[in-house]
């Protein structure tokens, strides 16, 4: 297991001071502040309800729940339980550009949300006209470019983007998975029922 950190920390320092640049800077400030790039999140929104229609009234709220239990899961539950220092106070020399906070670095929730976002894009879109397609990857890009903003800007490991990139994947299959489970089971089970009836 030390063996393990060991890596993960001489990673940490590889991609954050040698693939850093001053021209990189702002783009990945702007990427890890949610409040910076709220814009993105409500263009995302207007798209799905562009192209999905009133199908939109479920996909959203889906998103939205796969976020939350990322978000939950990844700083309600592992924060507290591994207690893992921030890389930015841990080592030295490391190159940090935001003020940040005295809490736990394992595991990202910026990687757990965007992933969670990502993974449910993929499961909506990725099967759709080449608009759709686009749009998946374009999603997908974005949501690994804010899980290694974490890394540039020096406040997580390698090994919690990982992990929060991974707790976001799960909640996204949890719940799509429970979605359509519900779906044919309940929805599709009393559509056919009432038919049934009224034949």
């Amino acid at each position: 297991m030390e063996a393990l950190g060991q890596a993960d920390a001489w990673l940490f320092q590889l991609l954050n001071h040698n693939l850093a640049h001053p021209a990189l800077d702002d783009l990945m400030l702007f990427l890890t502040s949610p409040k910076h790039s709220a814009h993105i999140f409500v263009l995302l929104a207007l798209f799905i309800f562009v192209r999905k229609g009133k199908d939109a009234l479920y996909v959203i709220p889906l998103i939205l729940l796969a976020i939350g239990i990322a978000d939950f899961t990844a700083s309600g539950i592992m924060k507290p339980l591994f207690h893992r220092v921030r890389p930015c106070f841990a080592l030295e020399g490391v190159r940090l550009l935001v003020d940040q906070s005295r809490s736990w670095s394992f595991a990202s929730s910026h990687a757990a949300n965007s992933t969670a976002i990502a993974t449910l894009v993929w499961l909506f879109f990725w099967r759709g006209e080449a608009v759709d397609k686009a749009f998946t990857a374009v999603v997908i890009l974005y949501a690994a470019m804010v899980s290694f903003s974490r890394i540039y800007i020096g406040v997580h490991y390698p090994g919690d983007v990982l992990g929060g990139m991974v707790i976001g994947l799960a909640s996204a299959a949890l719940v799509y998975t429970a979605a359509a489970w519900i779906v044919k089971n309940v929805v599709h089970r009393k559509a056919m029922l009432k038919r049934e009836a009224g034949g």
